[in-house]
């Protein structure tokens, strides 16, 4: 099983929009990415979506490799392939991890999603999430709070995990 993101921390964004990648997160993208070897620069995919999205999304390779196999076996000239394949391959950018261990983000995706100073980088398994700190906190941390505000106190979450065999 490929390792996965966790965790979540604000970093400094430069003037230049180079911003430090978080080291365990580094680790996860050399390993998810199965041309990397070291002394080289890991390759990444950052989903920038279309208007309503005020976030980033960034894969590792080997999570980018498998979407792209959920879309080609979907239905040629669906409503649902062609919306995923303009999501995910129109509104998206390959790029590296710089030797610094910095993404450097362009000026169009860091005005796309408000960034200034800060960026808040948040785990979602096999990728992870850019926000402008202060978005985050008003809009997906609501949302986190209204999830669990539908179940009672104490409500484990883990049992809504469907149960796997074991064997």
């Amino acid at each position: 099983m490929a390792r996965r993101f966790r965790g979540s921390d604000t970093f400094r964004v430069d003037a230049k929009g180079r911003v430090s990648i978080p080291a365990p997160f580094r680790r996860v993208i050399e390993a998810s990415d199965p041309d990397w070897h070291e002394g080289q620069r890991p390759n990444i995919v950052i989903v920038y979506g279309d208007d309503r999205q005020d976030w980033l999304e960034v894969y590792t390779m080997a999570a980018i490799d498998e979407i792209d196999g959920q879309i080609e076996d979907m239905q040629r000239g669906s409503d649902e392939r062609l919306w995923l394949e303009e999501l995910m391959h129109g509104q998206s950018l390959e790029t590296q991890i710089d030797d610094d261990g910095r993404l450097v983000l362009p000026q169009k995706l860091r005005e796309k999603i408000g960034l200034k100073d800060e960026a808040f980088f948040i785990s979602a398994g096999d990728y992870f999430k850019i926000w402008n700190p202060a978005t985050y906190g008003r809009k997906d941390g609501s949302r986190s709070v209204k999830r669990a505000e539908q179940y009672p106190d104490g409500f484990d979450p883990r049992s809504l995990l469907p149960p796997r065999s074991r064997g």
